[in-house]
This record gives structure tokens, C-alpha cells and sequence, in this order.
């Protein structure tokens, strides 16, 4: 291949014949993600790329991709991010808050792609507290549905949160 030309990658020959392959570089690109939880929420999808859009800009990192998804925190079979987290090609990661990429685990998952050369970056690291009581109940919905089944969780979750109202 080396002698008709036809190598796919980038290669020199040294004097003493020696055929050097150049490994490919993965491209600096970046691969935007932005989640809600709910469909109710879907006009925030746009809101959260514009601003991840101008982010990376400023940054100087070029964009491949975007992915928009609809899903909870806690799903952890969201098609999107399974695609981007599988694939090598993707380099870089960037999110709005570490819990539109995930609720619990996220650190996990950053020392996993840092093995591979890969990354997440957060454009605000700083923990939003707003959201707790929607995270309790997430939480609860998902250990219901562990224990009751999915149909009842979400009577099971409501009970819960009613009790430690009261």
C-alpha cells in the first residue's frame, strides 16, 4: 500500500525503508447537550443551545454536533447521550449544568472519558439548588417503580411526598 500510494493515513519513509504511520487526530470539535425533563419544557431546548452555542464560541471550540433530548436526570437509557458517550469521535462534551447530563454519577462518567482522552465541560459548575424538591421526587418515582412497578410509581411518590408534607 506504502509503494502504490494508496495508505488511507498520513505515513513517511525513513532511509532505511522504514514505513512511520502519523496516528490520526481526533478533531477538537465539540458535541453540545442539552436535556429537559419533561415535554412541557421542550421550548427550553432551544434557550439551552443558544446559550451553550455562544459558550462554545467563546472558548474557541468548534461544533459537530448537537444533541437535543426530552428525559429525566435519573433515566440512564437516554438514546442521545448513549450515542455520544459510545462513540470515540466525540472529544468533548459540553453541557449547561452537570445535571442536564445526568442527576447522580457525573463524575463517574467524567473519570471514564478522561481515561479515553475525552471530556465533559460545564459551562456554569456551579450546583443549582432550586430544583430539589423536583429531584426528591425523581428520586422517590425511581425507587417506587424499583419496588411497586412502573404504573403505580408515580402514586407512590405522590403518597411520599404528601406524608412528609404533613
Amino acid at each position: 500500500m506504502w509503494k502504490a500510494g494508496k495508505l488511507p493515513v498520513p505515513a513517511e519513509q525513513l532511509a532505511t525503508g522504514t514505513v512511520i504511520v502519523h496516528a490520526e487526530k481526533h478533531p477538537q470539535g465539540a458535541v453540545l447537550y442539552v436535556r429537559v425533563s419533561s415535554n412541557d419544557q421542550k421550548a427550553d431546548l432551544d434557550r439551552q443551545l443558544a446559550r451553550l452555542t455562544e459558550f462554545a464560541i467563546t472558548q474557541g471550540l468548534s461544533i459537530t454536533d448537537a444533541v437535543k433530548e426530552v428525559g429525566s436526570g435519573l433515566n440512564g437509557r437516554r438514546r442521545g447521550l448513549m450515542r455520544l458517550l459510545r462513540d470515540p469521535a466525540v472529544r468533548t462534551i459540553v453541557v449547561e449544568h452537570r445535571d442536564r447530563l445526568m442527576r447522580f454519577g457525573c463524575e463517574y462518567v467524567e473519570t471514564a472519558l478522561a481515561a479515553s482522552g475525552r471530556k465533559i465541560l460545564v459551562m456554569d459548575p456551579a450546583e443549582r439548588t432550586g430544583d430539589i424538591v423536583r429531584d426528591l421526587h425523581e428520586v422517590i418515582v425511581s425507587l417506587c417503580a424499583r419496588l411497586y412497578g412502573k404504573r403505580s410509581a408515580k402514586n407512590q411518590a405522590k403518597k411520599a411526598l404528601e406524608a412528609m408534607r404533613e
